[in-house]
């Protein structure tokens, strides 16, 4: 929405010559006259003073209006940023049979001089106690709220807290549901969707909003009566346009309808709700390239992986076609792409239609030197 052209037309200098304008003409007001001199500081005070006005009418609307003020906006309609969360999983120790872990106790990936990375840490979330084969599986968090804590199979390998018979430590799987707290666009976006689709009784409105009021969730679908009267599921993408992990899964379930048909969540008495991630769709991409001397298929890659999962993100849950003509426009805004020929979108050169509940992602990527 376009702001009212309100104020812009205003210059110090229209107000000066409006203050001169009523001042007797018989007196000198000619630069550097004092009535000009007194004059002039007091202009350009009001001028700043339209400046501010216009700056508080930007601030007042939803869709140009910015961080606190964002805030302050939607609490007006219920809506509240959602805060960072924490990435979870879990860590496999090792060493003497029936050493006891504290609860707290620290681990961390290490850090890398190399590429400036630092060291991520976590503490374990209840008391663990190695087993007769000296290991233990135990829950952790990461100490830092954010996608920081999102990391591979691997990648925790220092105990932080020394714990007497530990001798190794390491995640057997990814650690993951980290999410940076809730962006203007993203509180924006859930705003808009409020007052523009309101939810009544139980809608699917209602159930998309109460998804998104989850944090780390970023985009929801609903599936009325997918199973019967009185059934809904809904389909989930985490912060990263992805399927989410089942801990928020879980999390929006027991926000929503923790038991089917009682209506202790959200939902209303009656419903059996389902609450699912959504459906990974790959969007395999094979193509035959002429690139710009000097250029390395493995630069094109990364900047053509780039590109599309950019514009698959900006799908998600919003457009359920890949256009292969899209695809197409991505690589030729390569500059190291000459021309390319044979480009193959899931082996074929048509558009992909996604279902309910499914979201494209990025496949492999084959490309060939013509």
């Amino acid at each position: 929405m376009a702001l009212p052209d309100y104020l812009s037309e205003i210059t110090e200098e229209m107000i000066r010559e409006r203050m001169l304008a009523s001042v007797p003409a018989d007196v000198d007001k000619t630069e550097g006259s004092y009535i000009w001199d007194a004059l002039a500081p007091a202009a350009s005070q009001l001028y700043l003073a339209s400046l501010w006005a216009r700056e508080v009418l930007r601030r007042g609307f939803a869709t140009s209006t910015f961080g606190t003020y964002l805030d302050a906006r939607c609490e007006e309609r219920g809506l509240r940023r959602r805060e960072a969360v924490r990435a979870t999983g879990e860590v496999t120790m090792t060493g003497v049979p029936q050493t006891v872990v504290p609860v707290g106790t620290r681990v961390a990936t290490p850090a890398d001089a190399m590429t400036a990375t630092s060291s991520v840490e976590y503490e374990t979330l209840q008391e663990g106690q190695l087993d007769d084969t000296g290991t233990a599986v135990i829950p952790i968090a990461a100490v830092e709220a954010g996608t920081v804590g999102n990391v591979p199979v691997g990648a925790i390998q220092i105990l932080v807290d020394p714990v007497p018979g530990i001798t190794g430590v390491t995640n057997a799987s990814v650690v993951s549901g980290g999410a940076e707290a809730e962006s203007d666009e993203s509180l924006l976006a859930r705003y808009l969707v409020k007052v523009r689709e309101p939810g009544t009784s139980g809608n699917k409105a209602d159930y998309k909003q109460w998804a998104l009021e989850v944090p780390g969730i970023s985009g929801a679908q609903v599936e009325p009566l997918w199973n019967g009267p009185g059934t809904v599921r809904v389909f989930l993408l985490d912060s990263e346009k992805r399927a989410p992990d089942q801990m928020l899964v879980n999390a929006v379930q027991a926000y929503i309808a923790p038991v089917d048909g009682m209506g202790e969540g959200k939902a209303p008495i009656g419903a059996a709700v389902t609450v699912v991630p959504a459906v990974e769709v790959p969007i395999d991409i094979e193509v035959e390239l002429s690139l710009a001397s000097g250029t390395t298929l493995q630069e094109v890659q990364q900047m053509l992986e780039a590109g599309v999962e950019t514009y698959l993100r900006q799908l998600a849950f919003a457009d359920p076609l890949v256009r292969y003509t899209r695809i197409a426009s991505i690589l030729l805004d390569i500059p190291p792409v000459i021309d390319f020929s044979n480009l193959k979108v899931n082996g074929d050169d048509e558009n992909i239609e996604m279902a309910i509940g499914e979201v494209a992602v990025l496949g492999t990527v084959t490309l060939h030197v013509q």
